[in-house]
């Protein structure tokens, strides 16, 4: 019946998804492995590739909508140097994870005219114990809809991560999701 044919479709979907992650993982690895510019120093490259990540998990891709601020809010975020990078708070994305309503500010660069691209940096409770103690990256390109797809299997690790040359801003503390985020 119906069921059967959502399911077959879901499970079609999922299988393509998988298929998508995966491959852009295998991009990045290689990218990561043979540019001259890639982040890690190539001293490095036998011990950090290819990349470890969490198994792919579509649960972790979700809907969210932006709630756009009144304002734009001027934020200076720390960096790994000890920097301080002039970002704009342009609003907070609102989702619901494993059953739990969460929000993450999202930020663009300082003067930024274009908001084709926001930068959402988080942490969570693998920050440290599993993952970069600072925190790790998502970058959503701007929908029309003000519906958003937070994918966390998408989420990466900051350039700092791989090459203190890196400067990289620390996630905000509004930022820190209560949860364990483990995917990407």
């Amino acid at each position: 019946g119906l069921l059967a044919v959502t399911a077959c479709r879901r499970q079609s979907e999922d299988a393509g998804y998988l298929r998508e992650i995966a491959r852009g993982r295998a991009e990045k690895d290689a990218t990561f492995k043979n540019a001259a510019d890639s982040p890690i120093p190539a001293s490095r490259r036998g011990e950090l590739l290819p990349l470890s990540y969490f198994p792919i998990d579509p649960d972790y891709s979700v809907a969210a909508i932006l709630e756009v601020s009144e304002e734009r809010l001027s934020v200076e975020m720390p960096t790994s140097t000890g920097q301080l990078r002039r970002m704009e708070r342009i609003g907070a994305l609102e989702f619901t994870l494993k059953g739990q309503p969460l929000k993450l500010a999202a930020f663009v660069e300082a003067g930024s005219t274009r908001l084709d691209r926001l930068f959402v940096p988080f942490s969570d409770l693998t920050s440290a114990a599993e993952t970069y103690p600072a925190g790790r990256y998502l970058d959503l390109d701007r929908t029309g809809t003000g519906i958003y797809v937070i994918d966390f299997n998408r989420a990466y690790h900051p350039y700092c991560y791989y090459n203190p040359a890196y400067d990289c801003p620390y996630p905000p503390s509004e930022n820190r999701l209560p949860l364990p985020i483990r995917a990407g």
